[in-house]
């Protein structure tokens, strides 16, 4: 079974099981990881930013204009920013790790 580590806000590690072909929110949700995913994947928000370890990001597949668009309104942005919802396992992607960033905004609730 591929990996995947999160990095949670206070530094700490968690190393889970990061099934082929769920997205990194999915997987976050399955194991009561910590990020909103406010708009259920629908690439309606931010909410499911997370930090992508420099090491990984040039593996990902590039964002969409549309994922571009909503990591815009994300909080904390940084040269690594992607959405959880749009990043998917691959067997390329075992071992990935991301970090949440240090908070969120949540423009649905607005």
């Amino acid at each position: 079974m591929p990996k995947m580590t999160f990095i949670h806000r206070d530094g700490t590690r968690r190393e889970v099981d990061a099934p082929l072909g769920l997205s990194v929110l999915e997987i976050a949700h399955k194991h009561d990881i910590d990020i909103e995913g406010a708009c259920e994947g629908s690439l309606a928000c931010s909410t499911c930013h997370v930090i992508v370890d420099p090491v990984w990001f040039g593996k990902l597949a590039a964002p969409t204009e549309d994922e571009e668009d909503m990591l815009d309104l994300a909080f904390g942005l940084t040269e690594t920013s992607r959405l959880g919802c749009q990043i998917v396992m691959t067997p390329e992607l075992d071992g990935l790790v991301v970090k949440l960033p240090a908070g969120t905004r949540n423009m649905m609730d607005a």
